[in-house]
């Protein structure tokens, strides 16, 4: 910690209960304290200890939050930590605070760990009132200035604590600027505002049952407590589900004394980046407004003018901002994002975080700090991830189509969104649910939108820049943006937008939003593969001169994950096209192979012979038809794979599913029978259906049961790969098949299934004069066979875990069915942080997979070890399968680059964790 510390705030440093310290003065933290501090509190700590201009304040810390959530009440010690901090505050500031005469204001934020755009609104000037804001006046000289920030602080005070509801404060606003005949809050004067401030109160009075409070001490407590109670708002559970961030961290609250950027036209605020968070290009990025305090900007209430403009407004404060950018974004070796505020010509910071970033920027900036020398290759891979690649792969509009341009705002998150259009929050979420695809426009969003855009596929507004709330959380989320879109005259109330030349979007009406250039378009545009898809295809080359730059960035940060990670990627591929594409997006094999993918079509009617036969020479019959259409898949298969491992899967589901619905069936057998000319085979394809029917099927005759069950189904499989790898092999390729057995739930059904397959294999040898080296091993998706592993283990050369099916019976609940009907509850209600199935329960499913592969491999030290459910492809759950010690993971092929990326990271982040 920093040894320039206030004597008074050092006299409170032991004075919690037990030793805890509740509250740090700016000038105690610094960045790596975030767990305590928040994001924002450790983070102007830091800037403190740089030397940087920063307001002095302290910060209440998360775990004083914590006690207060827990008991309903704040610690016994912080009242008496926050009296010493604030008396050393006005020591410093040579004022008491809302003090008559010269008030010492402050603002209260909240700062968690992560930002949280679901949090509380910040409440500027708290400690103005009726008496102090004469004060303020008289030290300002500038009555406008005084009674415009205590029209803010009722405004935001009664929103924020209160809970009032916050369209009756904007409402009266707007009234009293029609009223002038003007149009922007800067252009009412001291009356105006001293009239809104009476209004104001009206307001508080009425919706909140209570007088706006007078003494400044008291909207200071208040607003602390509800920082703390917004950690549990609706929006901020909302939003840690989202981003899946824990609900134990409690938030901090940063108490700040008051910087004015409202003072006139040399004073202002801003928002900026060190880099732009779009695209990651250097230079100058941000928003300036003069005349204005912190939450105009974000609020997007009044169009803000580019950075770049600040250095003729102001070129002294501009040239010292650029400098502390660079001082930060080399002390932080990132993307940094920055409030500032300048009052009469002096520079504040106000805040510092690392800045969030579109997929694009992310890996572009990646590359550059890499190139710098600010950061090495295994840094690099932390800062992107799997998701941000996943959205560089999403298809972008097409620049040959047919279109109606209707407007253009500014590209805020890159991406080509098209949906219904919807204005309110409310409609977004329901026609979500229902399976529309929606884009949320509204003037300018604020936290209490959270969840519409969370629905929507988009978000257009038609006010505010790159840094207002709409674009930030965009960007966190990875949803397509375009803000300030000012020709477009949003009407919230009639549901309507208005475009240039008259055309009206209607609710309901088709939009399409383009994130990159910032185009509105009519109707739905046509979407082309991604550059990165392309790029993954092989149809584009990152070395080429006139390579993509994205394309390059994204080629290197998938070397740099190539070369770090262990774990090996597979693809679940069923034909030779699929396989091709997937080695194409850089698959090592193929993981799971489904078979009963081969037995569709055509071939139906064969399966359903095999299904009727009532003599093993019908059944033998059905089978040999089946043989050479099997032998010819595998061909195909092994030849796009050749020289890479084909997990082959034995057919795994129950056998009423290659038959006709049963209801269909009944309906054309009784249709027949009225006729007299019914058919023969539909009569006993009926009987079979009811004889094959089970009240539970995923649980019942499938998997290895079918293959002891009906005799020849297996062996003749089996035959198949193994005449196809000898064919193969005589065509000079190198195929390297191997068998898994599906439902494995003891080892006798294995040992009895792998003595057949052996013999089988035997005998093609025999028959080919080729030998033949295909490994045999199960799929283990059942939790006994979890349990039982180490006897498994005895008959399996490897297993490959079927983390679909493994959740469905260690949950006790089918995907199908649940995910429809009580998973949304369950979510919301934080029983379910997300879906099982989306990222592995590692409690739970992951300890079966954890136990099993420790005892698979105490009996047979070489097993191989995979897992072949879509979790495989999942960026969370790649981690747990790293960890736990797996050799591969194989997952749709689409989803191989992100399985890939996140591999590397994994094993990039074991590393640091081994060095460290």
């Amino acid at each position: 910690m920093s040894e320039n510390k206030d004597p008074q705030v050092a006299d409170v440093a032991e004075s919690g209960v037990a030793g805890v310290k509740f509250v740090y003065d700016f000038t105690e933290g610094n960045k790596d304290l975030k767990d305590l501090l928040g994001g924002k509190g450790a983070n102007l700590a830091e800037m403190t200890n740089l030397g940087l201009p920063v307001p002095p304040g302290f910060t209440i810390t998360t775990e004083a939050c914590k006690t207060y959530l827990d008991s309903g009440e704040e610690p016994a010690a912080l009242r008496d930590e926050v009296s010493a901090h604030l008396d050393a505050l006005e020591a410093k500031m040579g004022k008491k605070l809302g003090q008559a005469d010269d008030p010492l204001l402050v603002s209260v934020r909240s700062g968690a760990k992560f930002s949280m755009p679901g949090m509380m609104d910040t409440v500027l000037n708290i400690g103005l009132s009726d008496k102090s804001v004469q004060g303020l006046a008289k030290q300002a000289g500038d009555d406008r200035f005084a009674w415009d920030s205590y029209r803010r602080l009722i405004q935001m005070f009664g929103k924020t604590v209160l809970g009032v509801d916050g369209e009756l404060f904007e409402d009266a606003l707007e009234a009293a600027k029609a009223a002038k005949k003007v149009t922007i809050d800067t252009d009412l004067e001291a009356a105006d505002l001293k009239r809104l401030v009476t209004k104001f109160k009206k307001i508080v009075k009425t919706e909140a049952g209570r007088d706006f409070p007078q003494d400044a001490r008291e909207q200071m407590d208040l607003a602390i407590h509800a920082v703390f109670d917004s950690w549990n708002t609706d929006r901020a559970k909302l939003y840690r589900r989202q981003e899946r961030i824990p609900h134990d961290l409690g938030t901090a609250v940063n108490v700040c004394s008051m910087v004015f950027g409202n003072l006139g036209p040399d004073s202002g605020t801003g928002v900026a980046f060190t880099r732009d968070p779009a695209s990651g290009h250097q230079g100058v990025y941000g928003d300036y407004l003069q005349n204005a305090q912190g939450e105009d900007v974000v609020a997007g209430i009044r169009n803000t003018v580019p950075l770049a403009e600040l250095e003729q407004i102001d070129k002294k404060s501009y040239d010292q901002l650029m400098q502390i950018m660079a001082t930060l974004e080399n002390h932080y070796k990132d993307l940094c994002d920055i409030e500032f505020t300048i009052e009469r010509g002096q520079l504040w910071m106000l805040q510092t975080r690392v800045g969030k970033r579109t997929a694009g920027a992310a890996f572009r900036i990646a590359t550059q700090l890499v190139d710098q020398g600010l950061i090495d290759e295994a840094e690099a891979l932390q800062r992107v991830n799997g998701a941000q690649l996943a959205q560089l792969m999403f298809p972008r509009f097409d620049d040959q189509a047919k279109v109606e341009q209707i407007g253009r705002g500014i590209a805020a998150s890159p991406g080509a969104a098209v949906g219904k259009a919807v204005f309110d929050s409310y409609t977004a979420i329901k026609w979500s649910r229902s399976g529309e695809k929606v884009i949320l426009i509204r003037r300018e969003t604020n936290p209490d939108d959270l969840d519409g855009m969370i629905a929507a596929e988009g978000i257009l507004t038609s006010r505010g820049g790159k840094t207002s709330h709409a674009a930030v959380v965009a960007r966190g989320m990875g949803k397509t943006c375009v803000c300030g879109a000012e020709e477009l005259e949003v009407d919230t109330k009639r549901r309507r937008m208005t475009a240039p030349g008259g055309v009206v979007v209607e609710e309901g009406d088709v939009v399409s939003i383009d994130g990159s250039s910032g185009k509105v378009y009519l109707g739905e545009v046509p979407v082309v593969p991604s550059p990165v898809v392309e790029y993954f295809e092989g149809r584009m080359h990152a070395g080429a001169d006139d390579a993509d730059e994205l394309v390059a960035a994204v080629h290197r940060i998938m070397a740099f994950a190539d070369r770090k990670r262990r774990l090996r990627v597979r693809a679940n591929a069923d034909n030779a096209e699929d396989a091709l594409r997937a080695r194409r997006f850089g698959a090592q094999g193929i993981g799971l192979c489904r078979t009963e993918h081969m037995f569709l079509g055509d071939r139906r009617e064969l399966v359903e012979r095999l299904i009727l036969a009532d003599t093993d020479a019908e059944r033998e019959e059905s089978l040999k038809e089946l043989l050479p259409l099997q032998k010819k898949d595998f061909i195909e298969l092994f030849e796009a794979m050749d020289g890479l491992p084909v997990t082959v899967r034995l057919l795994d589901p129950p056998l009423h599913e290659f038959l006709p619905d049963i209801t269909e069936l009944s309906v054309r057998v009784a249709l027949a029978e009225s006729r007299k000319d019914s058919n023969e085979n539909d009569l006993r394809l009926l009987q079979a259906v009811h004889r094959l029917h089970e009240q539970n099927p995923m649980l019942g005759l499938r998997g290895v049961r079918l293959g002891l069950v009906i005799p020849g189904l297996f062996t003749m499989q089996v035959r198949a790969i193994a005449e196809a790898a000898a064919e193969r092999k005589a065509a000079k390729g190198d195929p390297r098949a191997e068998i898994m057995i599906p439902l494995v739930g003891t080892v006798q059904e294995l040992e009895i299934v792998r003595d057949e397959a052996d013999q089988v294999i035997a005998e093609v040898q025999a028959a080919t004069g080729t030998e033949l080296k295909l490994a045999i091993g199960t799929m283990i998706e059942l939790p006994r066979a979890a349990l039982t592993a180490g006897q498994i283990a005895e008959a399996a050369e490897f297993f490959s875990f079927g983390t679909n099916d493994l959740t469905q019976t260690v949950w006790g609940f089918s995907r199908d069915d649940v995910e429809a009907s009580f998973f949304t509850a369950y979510l919301e209600k934080g029983i379910f942080g997300v879906s099982p199935f989306e990222t592995i329960d590692k409690d739970g499913v992951g300890k079966l997979v954890r136990d099993a592969a420790v005892a698979g491999r105490a009996t047979r030290p070489d097993l191989k070890l995979g897992v072949c459910g879509e979790h495989g492809g999942d960026p969370e759950s790649v981690h747990f399968f790293h960890e736990v010690g797996l050799d591969y993971v194989s997952c749709s092929p689409f989803r191989i680059p992100v399985a890939r990326l996140e591999a590397g990271r994994a094993a990039s982040q074991s590393a640091g964790s081994d060095h460290r």
